[in-house]
């Protein structure tokens, strides 16, 4: 238990911290909107590479371990999709928010934990389910979109670039595949790498601090409720489930449990912005399970601890 939280404690205070910067304008507001994008398109893929590249994969159940995410994200799709049509009547934009809150996770977070209680071989794992949950993720979300939103203006083609250009999908996949066909990098390079993935956790997380709007919680509303039980809460419990019938145990368990736990991404309001989501709900939600993940993510490792 101590270990657990010994471990999370200074990620959520460098979230804090990063929000506390935003509030007195330190350097300037301006600075963190380029360093989010340098963290982003920069500093998180240099990481993935270096590590990937670097790291024994012998080891890994990558199937098993691959698909117990995927099935957990259809079969949380199909039950928020239930719970909306026949228990709580959500109206479709807000759904929207409510569905992106349920199921996205914010890679910044996961990467930091996972490195903060595994070390090397957790961000390895870490970053061979990111390959797969990113597109799955996107591509559910735009079909609830194209389900739900009235005035959804889904570009297929423009939505399949992005989700090839990712950034982060393409330090996975370069990473992945210098690891696989044995190429090692130019010292150098691999040592330039090296620095600049130092920076990308810490800058990250002071970047998902200075995302937060805490103006935005002005009132309780059920869909809130809602997609913070269900991505806190329910989430993690199905994916352990899944993950143990799948036969998944020790630490690939841990960090599909930890991936389970995460707050939602804040790359979901710039969906709902393009594609006609309940934007105010959704910076809501984002904020909230920000907040509220530092005391539920040490609860739930610390209820299964004794099962991993």
């Amino acid at each position: 238990m101590q270990t657990i939280v010994v471990a999370l404690l200074p990620i959520f205070f460098l979230i804090l911290l990063g929000y506390t910067f935003k509030k007195i304008e330190f350097p300037s507001l301006e600075f963190w909107q380029y360093a989010d994008k340098f963290t982003y398109y920069a500093l998180f893929p240099a990481l993935l590479i270096y590590k990937l590249s670097t790291a024994s994969l012998d080891d890994i159940n990558g199937v098993s371990f691959v698909s117990t995410g995927l099935v957990t994200l259809v079969v949380l799709s199909i039950f928020l999709m239930f719970l909306s049509k026949y228990v709580f009547l959500f109206e479709g934009k807000a759904f929207t928010s409510v569905y992106q809150g349920a199921i996205r996770f914010n890679s910044y977070v996961f990467l930091a934990l996972t490195d903060a209680l595994f070390g090397d071989s957790g961000l390895v794992l870490a970053a061979l389910l990111m390959t797969f949950m990113i597109p799955a993720i996107n591509i559910l979300c735009i079909a609830i979109f194209s389900i739900y939103a009235s005035n959804n203006k889904i570009n297929i083609k423009s939505f399949t670039k992005s989700i090839l250009k990712n950034p982060l999908i393409l330090g996975c996949v370069i990473g992945g595949l210098l690891n696989y066909f044995g190429i090692s990098l130019f010292t150098p390079i691999e040592n330039t790498l090296g620095i600049l993935s130092s920076a990308a956790l810490p800058l990250g997380l002071l970047s998902v601090g200075v995302g937060l709007h805490i103006k935005h919680i002005k009132e309780v509303k059920l869909e809130l409720f809602s997609s913070l039980f269900l991505k806190l809460a329910i989430f993690p419990v199905v994916i352990f489930f899944i993950g143990t019938n799948f036969g998944i145990t020790g630490q690939a368990l841990t960090i599909l449990v930890l991936f389970g736990s995460m707050p939602t991404a804040s790359s979901a309001y710039i969906l709902a912005r393009e594609l006609g989501g309940d934007l105010k709900l959704m910076s809501a939600i984002i904020t909230t399970q920000t907040l509220v993940s530092i005391f539920t993510i040490s609860t739930i490792l610390m209820l299964f601890q004794d099962y991993f």
